[in-house]
């Protein structure tokens, strides 16, 4: 297989960057735009956001189980293991909460997406689709773009629970912390920039992940092995982007409320 210049594969990433910003505004402006196609709304929330929920409490049990065991760790060395509720709490809360949600739902639905489309692509669906009037962005993309921003929304506050009872559980179950002194200082320590900063992060990861998925599936050629491809590209590209924005939109906020 011959080498790509400098100069093509520069212009490849950039028509690839131009194709993504032209999917994502359609998709975006779909939303206001008639037929919603709600009945596929609904499908998508419920494949992504019930599909997902054991994994993600899962995930955020253990990491605030792990959060409270290490924590109390370091603190015991300083005499400072009641704070460990408000370590756990914010650090699931601003960071890790949003963060791992996202990277789950990425793992198990940017493939998804970028598999399924891919696979309409090379079976030339999409394309009957177009030859019939339907638009397969609105009808492929929009619901899922929709329903993934809505569900990991709600998902992610869902792991912050879950993560901080998990911290709970072994702070109070296997370090023997006071498990009221625990949820006080877990509870006390949150300020109103700290949970929009958590709320604010999921709703761009939501919106990165299905735009990619749907992207990848969307440019799918080459057959089975183009699909796999694609796939693999979803998720690696989805995961990269989510940790690149999360260290932007904590730094804006960290400029713009102090912490």
């Amino acid at each position: 297989m011959p080498i790509d210049s400098l100069d093509n594969i520069l212009k490849k990433g950039v028509t690839a960057v131009q194709n993504y910003a032209v999917l994502a505004g359609q998709a975006l402006t779909n939303l206001f735009r008639r037929p919603l196609y709600l009945a596929d709304m609904i499908t998508q929330a419920d494949s992504i956001g019930i599909g997902s929920l054991p994994i993600v409490i899962l995930t955020g049990f253990f990491t605030g189980g792990v959060l409270a065991l290490q924590s109390n760790s370091s603190l015991s060395q300083f005499g400072a293991t009641a704070i460990t509720g408000q370590l756990v709490s914010l650090s699931m809360v601003k960071e890790l909460g949003p963060v791992l949600t996202s990277l789950m739902v990425s793992g198990r639905n940017a493939s998804g997406m970028a598999s399924e489309l891919g696979s309409m692509m090379v079976t030339e669906q999409i394309d009957a689709m177009r030859a019939l009037g339907t638009d397969p962005v609105k009808k492929l993309v929009t619901p899922r773009l929709f329903a993934t921003v809505f569900t990991l929304f709600f998902l992610t506050i869902i792991s912050d629970a879950v993560g901080t009872l998990g911290g709970a559980f072994v702070a109070v179950g296997l370090l023997r912390l006071s498990g009221s002194q625990y949820f006080h200082s877990a509870y006390q320590v949150l300020q109103f920039a700290d949970v929009v900063q958590g709320l604010v992060k999921p709703v761009v990861f939501g919106f990165i992940i299905a735009t990619i998925g749907c992207f990848y599936g969307m440019n799918t050629r080459g057959g089975t092995q183009g699909v796999g491809r694609s796939t693999t590209q979803a998720v690696v590209v989805s995961s990269v982007l989510i940790i690149a924005v999360d260290f932007v939109i904590s730094q804006f906020m960290i400029g713009v409320f102090g912490r």
